[in-house]
């Protein structure tokens, strides 16, 4: 892995980091360590066979022992503005130097000079202060989840801190002009990947053109040979209008190819995203070089929350870059039948999906804005059915009729779904219906199968195959057979006209 981390918690950066252009602008005294340090983005380091004419060489900041009243500090203006979560003072080798005590304050202070930040600012406390332990991380949680510029450390009353890290979120640019949508600085972030083993994934998004291999997300090499991917969350969901793959440093370790997709689904959770069938192409397979920039071709620009970025088949790439305007709040899909959805009556979704609780999430959904984009659709209520219990489970399949059930006894669209039943012969319809009542007895439940574009005797192989199942795993098989029916049955509900349209 680099030793380039700008990423400990997960959504959150540390905009004081020099990477992102953090700088320590004015300090008390750095007698023994220069003030810089605190704000580099590798671990510190540690020789103990270092010394310089001051005395003992630490990577950190170090002030001399004070012989007077009073107590040290450091002011940082961070590398892009933000909220503030979590602040970490890192003592890391200071064991008998450390200072006992410390606080953190900040400020919002655009373009203010370090004169004017130490003499006529208001600072407001956002770590009160704290203990701090020697050689170790100190992490607090801020108190004020108001914007900063600038942030400034109180030790008491003199000592050494090896790293100031101030993990925040970056305030979203507000611009009608292309920006890199997925830059750090401008709220991007990586939220998944297929493998970092090399250099972490995080680095792919930050300023500047990288100085070294090491700065890159690097993959393993695959065996055998496959493909990786990266997804980033853009700072704001945008218009995608110009792509940049740079490879620069990767020489015998970038990938062969490259292509970008994207996804329109704000918040979604990473999991989901990972698993998703949503995603949309926005850059065709591009053929790859050695330590260059290639300029993608966008094919659909967006809107978009998500990219994926696809390499075949692993190796390294230095940055991605995603130039496009933020289309100001959450964005629609042009998606005509996303007005079907936000129009349905309580009793077109529990004909979807027989679950209460899975329906009043989906209203939830709808009441709030939703959704923006299939996509959006499909995942919350994948998302929805899998956060509720085995009680809910068994409502939604009380609502099915049992596989092979009598053309009489079918709503439409059940009729549609076991079409495959359709010509079945005596012999299999019987198997299916003993089987049904076997299977009812063991488990409690009917046996649920998604039966689109099945025949009847593959349903009967499917059934007398899960049979001897323990309940518990057949539980949730039967689950991920509801969650298929019900992706289908929206995607019905999305086409279907409304209720007195002409």
């Amino acid at each position: 892995m680099s030793a380039t981390v700008t990423t400990t918690f997960a959504g959150l950066v540390d905009l004081a980091s020099a990477e992102l252009g953090g700088k320590a602008m004015l300090c008390s005294d750095d007698f023994f360590a220069g003030m810089e340090n605190l704000l580099k983005p590798e671990p510190a380091a540690f020789d103990p066979n270092a010394y310089t004419d001051r005395g003992k060489l630490m990577d950190g900041w170090e002030s001399r022992r004070k012989r007077v009243p009073g107590h040290d500090w450091c002011i940082v203006r961070l590398g892009a503005p933000g909220t503030v979560r979590v602040v970490d003072i890192d003592t890391a080798f200071f064991l008998g130097n450390h200072p006992p005590f410390a606080s953190v304050y900040a400020c919002h202070a655009p373009g203010a000079t370090p004169e004017h930040l130490r003499d006529h600012v208001d600072w407001t406390a956002i770590v009160p202060e704290m203990p701090l332990r020697r050689g170790s991380s100190n992490l607090a949680l801020a108190s004020d989840a108001r914007e900063w510029t600038h942030v400034k450390l109180d030790i008491y009353p003199d000592g050494g801190v090896a790293r100031l890290r101030v993990y925040g979120t970056p305030t979203p640019t507000s611009t009608e002009e292309p920006i890199d949508l997925i830059g750090t600085l401008n709220g991007g972030r990586a939220v998944a990947c297929s493998d970092a083993f090399f250099a972490s994934m995080d680095n792919l998004l930050l300023p500047h053109r990288a100085p070294h291999m090491g700065h890159g997300w690097e993959t393993r090499r695959s065996r055998p040979p496959g493909e990786d991917w990266i997804i980033v969350r853009l700072g704001q969901v945008g218009r995608v209008q110009r792509l940049v793959a740079d490879t620069h440093h990767f020489k015998g370790n970038y990938p062969d190819r490259c292509a970008v997709d994207g996804i329109l689904w704000p918040d979604a959770p990473p999991h989901a995203l990972v698993q998703s069938r949503d995603w949309s192409p926005v850059s065709p397979s591009t053929k790859l070089h050695a330590d260059s920039a290639h300029n993608l071709d966008v094919t659909d620009e967006g809107p978009w929350s998500h990219l994926r970025l696809r390499i075949l088949p692993d190796g390294g790439v230095s940055r991605l870059r995603a130039f496009g305007v933020p289309t100001g709040g959450v964005a629609r899909s042009m998606d005509p039948g996303l007005a079907r959805i936000a129009r349905a009556t309580d009793a077109e979704l529990h004909a979807v999906c027989a679950s209460r609780r899975w329906v009043e999430a989906m209203r939830r959904m709808i009441s709030d804005g939703g959704p923006v984009s299939r996509a959006h659709l499909y995942g919350a209520a994948e998302a929805a059915w899998w956060q509720l219990g085995d009680g809910d489970w068994l409502e939604a399949f009380r609502g099915h009729p049992p596989i092979g059930a009598t053309a009489a006894t079918l709503q439409p669209h059940q009729a549609a779904e076991q079409s495959g039943i359709t010509g079945a012969d005596a012999t299999t319809r019987a198997a299916l219906t003993d089987g049904n009542r076997t299977y009812f007895e063991r488990f409690g439940w009917i046996f649920l199968v998604c039966a689109s574009g099945k025949t009847a005797p593959q349903m009967l192989a499917l059934l007398n195959e899960r049979l001897p199942n323990d309940p518990a795993a057949e539980l949730r098989i039967a689950a991920g057979e509801e969650a298929k029916i019900t992706r289908l049955r929206l995607d019905t509900l999305v086409a279907s006209p409304l209720h007195g349209a002409p």
